[in-house]
């Protein structure tokens, strides 16, 4: 059962505490995380690239030139794909990029993107988050007493705003709530912080 120190603000360790073994010790599955990064890329796009084919450009009605005794190429119309101004073959036109994961699939993804942030030891937990001031020096402040220079995730129940507007001034961090979060954020982000109650509630989730 992986065991991770619960720290204050002024990252100072209260106790240690036992995180499920069925969520955050499991043996991370790299096929299900890849597939279920390239799901949340792919969900990403909008699918609205356009290009016109030869039937929508305008103009080209009428035959360029007779059909014989001219010595140049038959042309049926200046906005076939071989004219400047003409339509594009084979163009990209809109579509859904969306892909589909099972349910066993999407916990199993998640469960290893959370195991591996205790593996690789870049899981920092909180007894609580809570900025009394909605200042951007608070929110550094801790930072710095947890010694964090890496990109952050912060994930806890309490989405007050006076933490939202600490936060949202300095770079690279983002804040979510249990319930939201995924495969995606926590891939992208290099430190996980999350506070005890938020890992309650992950628990509750996913086992």
């Amino acid at each position: 059962m992986p065991k991770v120190a619960l720290l204050n603000i002024k990252g100072e360790k209260v106790k240690d505490i036992n995180l499920a073994d069925q969520i955050w010790g499991i043996e991370p599955n790299d096929a299900v995380l890849y597939d279920a990064i390239v799901l949340a890329r792919a969900s990403l796009r909008q699918g609205t690239h356009k290009v016109k084919n030869r039937s929508e450009v305008r103009g080209g009605g009428k035959k360029p030139w007779r059909q014989k005794g001219t010595g140049r190429a038959r042309q049926g119309s200046i906005r076939a794909p071989q004219w400047a101004g003409g339509g594009i073959v084979f163009g990209p036109q809109p579509r859904s990029y969306d892909k589909k994961m099972n349910k066993k699939e999407r916990r199993l993804a998640l469960k290893s993107a959370l195991s591996y942030k205790v593996i690789n030891k870049e899981i920092i937990v909180l007894d609580e988050l809570i900025i009394d001031e909605p200042k951007t020096k608070l929110m550094k402040d801790i930072i710095n007493n947890l010694k964090i220079k890496q990109s952050t995730l912060i994930v806890t129940n309490e989405m007050s705003d006076n933490l939202m507007l600490s936060v949202r001034n300095i770079k690279n961090i983002k804040v979510i709530m249990p319930t939201e979060i995924n495969v995606y954020d926590l891939t992208n982000y290099d430190c996980l912080l999350v506070t005890e109650t938020a890992i309650k509630t992950i628990e509750e989730v996913l086992l």
